[in-house]
């Protein structure tokens, strides 16, 4: 005779049961398909990688990750001597070379202009000299008293002083006037080179200090003081609020719906309202849908890949890797 007990199921047998229901319900539901106009994705982010043209020991991080920094603030500095020593040696060059442009445009020094100067007077003083002489000398020649040599004497006597005159008169004309037309163009080409030089050291000097080129929150630090950073390498990555976007996929026969430019309304979890995007790009070619996006019903269907951008404002509370639920909401931005 058969026990009633053994036709009635076992405990543990409903429990399975249950178990198995609640799976069978669970894939049914990632099966389901996805509301026409709504799609999932998530945020992202793109990094500006803060870096430095010249390698050098790093000797100031002034900044930890996590911090909100703002445009201008410094971020690190990097060994600098041998770049001021560059700037120091630049500085004193062009100096130099100012000194003797200068020097050349002045002319003489005031006293050799007075050494020439009281040569001329003495010159002309000798000129007054002859010619009374010679006018002397021509009236007794009227009058047959000298013979001829001598009043050839006088005559030549007068000229050579008035020949003296004329040569210390162009000497100190040119002593005023400085250097040469061509001596003076070429130091000032060589004023001109030196500072350009001083230019290039003077920003090789500032490159060794870098700041935030916006307002951004600090995500890493990939150097730590003492370290030697090599040319071209980043020091700090930031996440500027305006470089956050939200990426998620269309399916083909929903992609006429959406445009850039168009505003679309994104859902995240703990923010209470949606925030509005704006369609930046939509891509050209069709893709599979990611594994990050857990619908059975899309998995098999081609996708194109949206990206919408946020005001820098909201986006400043966003984080990224968050996963997104977005629908069409707003007009076509201007």
């Amino acid at each position: 005779m058969t026990s009633t007990a053994s036709t009635r199921p076992s405990r543990a047998s409903l429990f399975a049961f249950g178990l198995l229901a609640a799976a069978l319900a669970g894939g049914l539901a990632g099966c389901a398909p996805q509301k026409a106009g709504a799609w999932q994705g998530y945020l992202e982010g793109e990094y500006v990688h803060v870096a430095a043209p010249f390698g050098g020991q790093l000797t100031n991080l002034a900044v930890a990750r996590g911090d909100t920094v703002r445009a201008g603030q410094l971020l690190f500095q990097l060994d600098s001597q041998s770049e001021r020593a560059a700037v120091r040696e630049a500085q004193e060059r062009l100096a130099q070379a100012q000194a003797r442009l200068d020097n050349l445009r002045k002319g003489r020094r005031p006293s050799e202009i007075a050494s020439l100067e009281a040569q001329l007077n003495r010159a002309r003083a000798n000129l007054e000299l002859s010619e009374i002489e010679l006018k002397r000398r021509e009236q007794l020649r009227e009058k047959d008293v000298i013979s001829p040599a001598e009043f050839d004497t006088a005559r030549a006597r007068r000229d050579a002083d008035a020949a003296q005159v004329a040569t210390l008169k162009a000497d100190l004309e040119t002593a005023r006037l400085g250097a040469r037309e061509d001596e003076v163009r070429a130091a000032e080409a060589d004023v001109q080179s030196l500072n350009a030089a001083l230019a290039k050291a003077s920003w090789d000097l500032a490159q060794k200090q870098q700041a935030a080129p916006t307002n951004a929150v600090v995500h890493d630090t990939l150097y730590r003081p003492g370290e030697f950073v090599g040319a071209g390498m980043p020091v700090v990555s930031l996440l500027p609020p305006a470089n956050l976007k939200v990426r998620f996929f269309v399916p083909e026969p929903e992609l006429a719906a959406i445009k850039v430019g168009q505003r679309v309304q994104v859902s995240l979890d703990g923010v209470p309202t949606p925030l509005t995007a704006t369609v930046s790009y939509i891509a050209t070619q069709a893709e599979f849908t990611p594994p990050v996006i857990y619908s059975q019903e899309n998995r098999a269907k081609f996708v194109y890949l949206i990206e919408a951008r946020f005001a820098p404002e909201p986006a400043a509370q966003l984080h990224p890797g968050q996963p997104a639920d977005v629908r069409v909401g707003g007009q076509q931005a201007e």
